[in-house]
């Protein structure tokens, strides 16, 4: 006992002696590599059988092409285009693939927080596209410019989220002038990598414009690199519509990346198995490539894709099942054969933030780490198969984000991380608080929680028993009660506001299609 209460007594002076000098820990979330090996799902023969598939998809089957422009430019390229059906040569694909640029450079409003975009980068955007936004104190309601801001304050808020994205629909504002708060909102709050929506050429025009305005970027500033991106969607099967195939075109022309993203379920929009789906994935992954190339050799492009099943009972979309894992495993092997950077996605189909919307979520996280994702979106807040963004699941997501990004740091096996002398200082049945080894470490050796809670039931019930839902309801309110804009961001307003109200007094521009 004597020895004991001496040892704690001398911890505690050492305890003093290592504050005084010992820095706090330090997170660096902002640029991350993947810290495991990919894995595979499918043999190499499979994978070439798959892309082979896709490829005789391609040339026998055909893809509809809805818009005039993009079937005149496969038609130059060597296409056979019969009505709005496509063909596409495998020589026009190889072409393709050769072109498209294996390493992208993000830009960002802040150079910090710019990103390399190949494959051994890993990247989270949050939940995108949700027409409707849930919490705790207000409930689930229609998505607004109000939540649409908030949201991207929370996105800026956690260096986890590496790109934003368009979390919650503003449907309060008019269709015409939606682009010029959706892309304002981004240069005055957030400094990241930004999301435009493929509107028609006419709303990404001004987009891209209101970019360089607000940043002071000359056009050699705005095409050294990517400063927009956007995702493309076909529509499976065998589909591309008006105002994607048109963002493709006109992405790919100003030097600013698309990411396909073919929406392939199971059972439904797919074949029913995980090669199948994957073949059809694939095969409309490469048309979006093939067209951006064709319309901008060595324009940046991303592939990607969403592939999981649906439940066959209902015919809803199902989120990280064992077929979705399956999928983006092969996904991932598919993006590695042909040689690019790819995206994956999580997701959830519960209706709140509960057991089922974690595990969803998670399982698809560890799917497209172990895929090894380039960027997994709908990484955080994702609810209801994306019909709405909750945001008590977004901070509890941004747990799991974090304790994924700490396995990026590599720990060390150095004779002084092994720490023989404290092995050798503690007796059998001791323990380890007071020794040196952990005196010159317990500040910066363990991740600290973002919202768990790791007190025993009696500290928990005194401080009201609530859950990590109600736990984050008080951590996103506190968030938004601190958030500061960027350095730029009043500058940014400043200059943009001109242009907007201008824009607005001649009417908008209307999506296209």
């Amino acid at each position: 006992m004597l020895s004991n209460s001496r040892s704690r007594r001398s911890g505690g002076r050492r305890r003093a002696q290592s504050e005084a000098v010992k820095p706090l820990r330090e997170t660096r979330y902002k640029q991350l590599r993947h810290p495991f090996q990919p894995q595979s799902i499918f043999t190499e023969d499979e994978v070439a059988n798959i892309h082979q598939t896709a490829l005789r998809v391609l040339e026998d089957l055909g893809i509809k092409v809805l818009l005039p422009e993009a079937r005149e430019i496969f038609r130059t390229a060597g296409a056979r285009v019969k009505d709005d059906m496509v063909f596409i040569g495998r020589d026009i694909v190889a072409a393709a693939l050769k072109t498209a640029p294996a390493a992208i450079r993000l830009r960002a409003a802040n150079p910090a927080r710019e990103q390399t975009y190949e494959t051994g980068a890993m990247l989270f955007m949050a939940g995108a596209g949700c027409p409707n936004a849930t919490d705790l104190k207000r409930g689930r309601r229609a998505g607004d410019l109000q939540a649409f801001v908030e949201t991207l304050k929370l996105a800026q808020t956690y260096d986890v989220i590496h790109m934003l994205g368009p979390c919650v629909e503003p449907q309060d504002v008019p269709i015409q002038f939606r682009h010029y708060e959706m892309i304002r909102a981004q240069l005055v709050h957030c400094d990241k990598p930004m999301f435009v929506y493929a509107r028609g050429s006419a709303q990404v025009s001004e987009s891209f414009e209101m970019i360089r305005m607000a940043l002071t970027l000359s056009e050699g500033d705005f095409t050294d690199g990517v400063w927009a991106t956007t995702v493309i969607n076909s529509n499976s099967p065998r589909m591309l519509d008006i105002p994607m195939a048109q963002g493709l075109i006109d992405f790919a022309r100003a030097g600013q990346m698309s990411i396909i993203t073919p929406f392939c379920l199971a059972g439904a929009m797919a074949p029913i198995t995980v090669a199948g789906a994957l073949t059809l994935q694939h095969a409309e992954a490469l048309t979006g490539i093939a067209l951006a190339q064709l319309s901008r050799s060595g324009a940046p492009i991303s592939y990607g894709g969403f592939s999981s099943n649906v439940d066959m009972k209902s015919g809803a979309p199902a989120f990280g099942t064992p077929e979705h894992v399956k999928m983006q495993i092969g996904a991932g092997q598919l993006a590695r054969f042909i040689g690019l950077p790819w995206r994956s996605a999580t997701g959830a189909a519960s209706n709140t933030a509960d057991m089922q919307a974690a595990t969803e979520t998670n399982m698809a996280l560890w799917g497209a780490a172990m895929a090894n994702a380039t960027l997994t979106v709908h990484a955080a807040g994702w609810l209801e198969g994306g019909l709405s963004f909750g945001y008590e699941k977004f901070i509890n997501d941004i747990e799991a984000l974090q304790t994924m990004a700490e396995l990026c740091t590599k720990p060390l096996g150095t004779e002084e991380e092994i720490g023989f002398d404290a092995l050798a200082e503690v007796d059998p049945g001791g323990h380890f608080f007071a020794t040196q080894h952990t005196m010159d470490r317990y500040q910066s050796a363990f991740y600290a929680p973002l919202v768990s809670d790791l007190t025993n039931f009696g500290a928990w019930s005194e401080a009201g028993a609530k859950t990590s839902t109600q736990r984050a309801t008080e951590i996103w309110t506190n968030d938004l009660a601190q958030f500061q804009n960027p350095a730029h961001g009043a500058s940014a307003d400043e200059r943009l506001a001109p242009f907007i109200e201008t824009r607005k007094q001649q009417g908008g521009a209307y999506p296209q299609g």
